[in-house]
């Protein structure tokens, strides 16, 4: 009997990557009731909604990049494909064109930066770093080059102001339920794209190639394929996330999404998505965006700078990675066999 009861715990905890997910949700609840604790407006519904909306963007980023990373590659086109996404759309916007066949313009575009990633990184073997690079470039050109090399006026100029309301209202102003739309579209995606990585055979490539890319090709596994797959769920959470900023600010912003590659590797390895590939879960995504922005929010709120807001969470990357290389080159279990040989 006790072991039919621990069989479901024992099931969950050998997942790999569950235990950097449940230790980064136990250092959410430290997190968030510390800074509670300190300004007691962090508990406020209005801050809770706040940081769900704020939260959502990078969790999609994480998304993306937690793909990527537990194939044992990475993504620097992200932040370059959200502005590509906020600048084209917005500008066909304003030249008029339907919001709806705007946005699907913009997803093929997008899209293409991730075949182009996929093709480069799983069939000519350039490394993922080199080819998502020389993409980030060539991103962050179109966004510049689409409108003349200047910010879009605003959506509704073009689109009038009862579309250009509908559009910021679905994407980033609206709410559901009294929670803000963000959230919502978030989730969804994250559900979505939670069972295509843990219960789909695109899932279980995806894992194969990031933990042994040889013996998965000798598997049957198509790298090429199998890669590409990964990057256009990159490409379309950043052409998401692109819509979302486009309509938070009403208009296309050429330096929207800068850095947000950075954002979506901190969310992943905060939580448990090992950037040497192969392990991971979007539940550890999920707790990781929420520990980053939980931390921006309450340094925000007790008047702590900007610097040290990076400096904290800079700080709580590297200590992540640094454990994942530790629990891969298995130092904790050498010295636990030592003692127990001695």
């Amino acid at each position: 009997m006790n072991l039919k009861k621990q069989n479901p715990i024992k099931k969950i905890l050998s997942i790999k990557g569950m235990g950097g997910a449940i230790t980064a949700f136990i250092g959410l609840v430290i997190i968030y009731v510390a800074f509670g604790i300190i300004n007691p407006t962090v508990f406020s519904g209005q801050n809770i909604m706040n940081l769900l909306r704020s939260m959502s963007k990078y969790l999609l980023i994480g998304i993306g990049q937690s793909y990527l990373l537990i194939t044992g590659n990475i993504d620097l086109s992200i932040g370059s494909v959200v502005a590509m996404s906020a600048m084209i759309s917005a500008t066909l916007m304003t030249q008029g064109v339907n919001p709806l066949i705007a946005i699907l313009i913009t997803l093929l575009c997008c899209l293409i930066v991730g075949v182009i990633n996929g093709f480069l990184v799983g069939k000519c073997q350039l490394p993922p770093f080199i080819a998502t690079m020389g993409t980030m470039f060539v991103a962050r050109g179109v966004a510049y080059i689409v409108n003349g090399n200047r910010n879009t006026d605003a959506i509704s100029s073009g689109i009038g102001k009862e579309a250009g309301e509908s559009f910021q209202n679905f994407f980033y102003y609206g709410n559901t339920f009294g929670v803000y739309n963000t959230f919502w579209i978030a989730i969804i995606l994250f559900v979505i794209f939670f069972f295509l990585l843990s219960k789909t055979r695109t899932g279980r490539h995806i894992y194969a190639i990031g933990s042994n890319v040889e013996a998965a090709k000798l598997s049957g596994v198509s790298v090429l394929a199998t890669t590409t797959k990964a990057y256009l769920v990159s490409a379309f959470c950043s052409f998401v996330v692109g819509l979302i900023l486009c309509a938070q600010a009403g208009m296309g912003n050429m330096e929207a999404g800068n850095v947000y590659e950075m954002y979506g590797v901190a969310a992943g390895v905060i939580g448990g998505v090992s950037p040497l590939g192969g392990t991971g879960i979007l539940l550890g995504t999920l707790a990781g965006a929420a520990v980053w922005q939980t931390l921006e929010n309450g340094l925000n709120m007790i008047g702590a700078q900007v610097g040290i807001q990076r400096l904290v969470i800079g700080i709580i990357v590297v200590v992540a990675v640094l454990l994942d290389v530790v629990v891969r080159s298995g130092t904790f279990k050498k010295k636990g066999s030592t003692k127990t040989a001695s």
